[in-house]
């Protein structure tokens, strides 16, 4: 299918899908979304004609080397969009080149009260106080037991995990180490999530002696999976705010060096108000084009302070091809994409993985 013709697609889906999904609750819009990926994922033969109807001859994609894991391209989707790993098999076919799932819990838990999400088009924002909901890490386990295990799928999937709303700060890391025993072994990666807004005393976790705890304990977990035979350690990369400060990125960097975390992914959602968003009263973490400076802010400081060592999966406001080129000049190594996805539609991770390979080529 040529240039052309992906974006006439483009257009009908600005022109038509899109105004059609947003007369929808955004959460109703959300799960028809998952439920149509987990029909392609389903299908195989279906999501291998689409991908080759999306491919364009003569114009290959770059592959990316992170924390040992091999990625067909440097874009991914991120967590959040598909937190029971439902639907993640079918995003090969729409370009992307890893899956982040989750944020999961080791208890199941509905979320906060609805309404949670709210679109804010002329910003090209979103605003969610999700609460992780999800059916828990024993659910998510059983459901990829049925499926390709790393080194068998087309493209690298990550685990996001993150604490139980059930569970207080004191034995947090307990809960992330019941997660992480439960589904390290369907992982390429495993994201802690210690930075989502959402969750109360959540992003206390990033901070001081409790980021320490959590990421030695998980350190010891995985040294120890890593003896059993059959089985190797597992990249843990740190998921963190934006709105940390310099100080507190410092911190966290410091506590990844000493306990040999494999990268950070910047940033979650912000509760930040710029611009527009002063007079916005509803809660939760704003993502979309408001947060693209802040995080490819900290992305580039983050690489400057490691010298480039600490591979970065850069997150925040990629609603263009320039942002997502930016997030890499800015010194990341992969980026992921959720609200661009919502405004621009599903051919949108094909067209960044593309112009990011295209601008690669020497």
């Amino acid at each position: 299918m040529g240039m052309l013709h992906l974006r006439t697609m483009g257009f009908y889906y600005e022109r038509w899908v899109r105004p059609a999904l947003f007369r929808l609750d955004p959460e109703k819009a959300h799960e028809w979304a998952v439920g149509s990926l987990a029909v392609l994922g389903a299908v195989p033969a279906l999501g291998r004609a689409l991908g080759a109807c999306l491919s364009q001859p003569g114009r290959a994609l770059r592959p990316v080397e992170a924390f040992g894991v091999s990625f067909p391209n440097a874009v991914g989707l991120a967590a959040g969009f598909d937190k029971d790993g439902r639907a993640w098999p079918g995003a090969a076919a729409l370009g992307f080149g890893h899956v982040e799932i989750g944020t999961v819990t080791a208890l199941g838990q509905p979320g906060n009260p609805r309404p949670r999400v709210f679109r804010y088009p002329s910003e090209e924002a979103v605003i969610n106080r999700m609460g992780f909901n999800n059916a828990g890490a024993a659910a998510l386990a059983s459901r990829l037991a049925g499926q390709p295990l790393p080194g068998r799928r087309r493209i690298p999937l990550g685990i996001n995990i993150g604490k139980s709303r059930a569970v207080d700060l004191e034995r947090a890391t307990g809960d992330y180490l019941d997660s992480f025993g439960l589904l390290a072994d369907f992982a390429d990666y495993v994201a802690l999530n210690v930075s989502s807004p959402n969750t109360p005393g959540l992003r206390d976790l990033q901070g001081g002696e409790r980021l320490r705890e959590l990421l030695g304990a998980i350190a010891a977990a995985n040294r120890a999976r890593a003896a059993r035979p059959g089985r190797g350690r597992v990249p843990v990369l740190v998921k963190i705010a934006p709105d940390l400060s310099f100080r507190g990125i410092d911190a966290v960097l410091g506590a990844a060096a000493d306990f040999g975390v494999d990268g950070i992914i910047a940033t979650n959602t912000t509760l930040a108000r710029p611009g527009f968003f002063r007079g916005v009263a509803e809660a939760g973490g704003l993502s979309g084009a408001p947060l693209r400076a802040r995080s490819t802010e900290i992305i580039r400081y983050i690489a400057r302070s490691t010298g480039g060592r600490l591979p970065i999966i850069g997150v925040g406001g990629i609603c263009d091809l320039q942002g997502a080129g930016e997030k890499l000049d800015a010194g990341a190594t992969l980026v992921q994409l959720y609200t661009g996805l919502i405004y621009r539609g599903p051919l949108f991770a094909r067209d960044v993985a593309r112009a990011l390979a295209d601008r690669q080529r020497p």
